[in-house]
């Protein structure tokens, strides 16, 4: 049983979160731009079809990105648990921020012809390739930080600084579009934001840089128990925490995706609202969940990570359509109420997620085994939810339909939390053989 974690004094611990933080704001602010520019691209890269087309064109090249993430996964997962996870941090922030930058200078269709999309989907699946190395070596690398009582709320600012980074893509687009006219934007405006992702990237290589490893890391190497071959391990002994990781974050994946990319083209192209009502919107969101993730992170390290998990699990289950249906009440202000209501339900349960899933593997395969789960479902289920609400609208004549796919996200979710243990408040594993480990696991039983 590791103790390390509790030994890392304040400052180190600090550091420790705003390097991942500031990092991992970085690398989804250069992931969420993509989405908030939708429109634009739509119309530079995929311009002889109709704008229902071009536009699920458009979310079908976000999608990509994300069935690039297993492999993402499957990579910089195992290499985490090799070498380490700050090099792994380090690595991916490069990648993620050089591959947007690229997406800001690929030449229209045109000016280059069929070359143009091909190259938009290259760079994304370089993106979510990045992306696939971040989430779960960030959410390792502090959950190997943090003192066992704080596990949570520590785990947490990284899911809290994706909403960040999701707030200031939105902010530096709607900027733009501010003072800039619609040609402007239509002709280089656009771009602006994909080629601050160069500066960006240049900050947070600098700061991971700086970072030590996790205590947990530097122990388990120092002992010479690193595992020889990470992958065949996790597959090995991990297999069941990887199923349930994959439907754990489902509905994260799902709401998270609707909520802060879909809904801001759903209120315009959908609901006939402004960009500017979009934007006010999609503000209000991120606001409710940045004041909520952290505090109800807290509280799943008082009361245990289940309860928020199922809380949110079945806030969705139960509210998504009739929050669906007030959004297209043709009141803004209802609508925006609802949005805020769909972030609220994300934020329960994100807020106790990242620290569960990361607590159901020890620490020789935690990095490999958390990667591919979170990846795989990410893939299936996160990357296509803009793709998948656009068509259901469409297909179906009705706007309320996307409730339909959140619903059976949450669903799938609910019944996966019903099958695992409670995991908070206690230390981490070094391996499955641990027999401390074993000790928590008796005396903490299921909910």
């Amino acid at each position: 049983m590791s103790t390390a974690a509790t030994e890392v004094e304040p400052g180190s611990l600090r550091q420790a979160v705003a390097g991942a933080g500031i990092g991992n704001t970085v690398e989804w602010y250069d992931f969420a731009v993509y989405g908030f520019l939708a429109t634009y691209i739509a119309q530079k890269f995929f311009p002889s079809v109709d704008a229902t087309t071009a536009l699920l064109s458009t979310f079908a090249v976000f999608a990509v990105a994300f069935f690039m993430r297993p492999l993402g996964g499957f990579f910089f997962g195992p290499l985490g648990d090799r070498i380490g996870r700050k090099r792994v941090l380090a690595i991916v922030v490069v990648l993620m921020s050089l591959s947007t930058l690229g997406i800001g200078l690929v030449p229209s269709y045109e000016s280059i012809g069929v070359a143009a999309p091909l190259l938009l989907v290259l760079l994304r699946c370089v993106q979510g390739f990045s992306a696939g190395g971040e989430y779960g070596s960030g959410a390792c690398f502090l959950a190997e930080f943090a003192p066992t009582r704080h596990r949570g709320l520590v785990v947490a600012f990284l899911v809290w600084s994706v909403v960040v980074g999701f707030l200031l893509g939105s902010v530096t687009v709607t900027a733009l579009e501010a003072v800039l006219s619609e040609d402007a934007m239509n002709d280089y405006g656009w771009r602006i934001p994909f080629l601050i992702a160069g500066v960006l990237g240049v900050v947070g290589l600098y700061i991971r840089l700086r970072l030590r490893d996790t205590p947990e890391f530097e122990s388990l190497r120092d002992s010479g128990e690193v595992a020889d071959s990470p992958l065949r391990e996790a597959v090995r002994t991990a297999w069941r925490p990887i199923l349930q990781i994959i439907g754990l974050v489902v509905v994260h994946n799902v709401g998270f995706y609707v909520v802060f990319t879909y809904l801001p083209t759903y209120f315009t192209k959908t609901l006939g609202f402004t960009k500017t009502d979009a934007f006010v919107s999609i503000t209000v969101a991120s606001v409710v969940a940045l004041l909520l993730i952290l505090p109800l992170a807290a509280l799943s390290d008082r009361i245990g990570r289940k309860p928020l998990l199922i809380g949110g699990a079945t806030g969705f289950a139960v509210f998504a359509y009739p929050l669906f249906a007030l959004l297209n009440s043709g009141s803004l202000a209802a609508a925006i109420g609802a949005h805020a209501g769909l972030a609220a339900l994300e934020a329960v349960f994100v807020s106790a997620s990242l620290a569960a899933g990361a607590e159901l593997f020890p620490t020789r395969v935690r990095s490999t085994g958390y990667s591919i789960g979170y990846n795989v479902s990410v893939a299936v289920f996160g990357g296509t939810a803009p793709y998948v609400a656009t068509w259901l609208t469409d297909r179906t004549g009705n706007p309320v339909a996307p409730a339909y796919y959140v619903i059976v996200a949450a669903v799938v979710t609910l019944a996966t939390v019903f099958t695992m243990r409670e995991t908070s408040n206690r230390p981490l594993a070094r391996g499955f053989g641990d027999p401390g480990a074993a000790a928590q696991h008796a005396n903490h039983p299921k909910l």
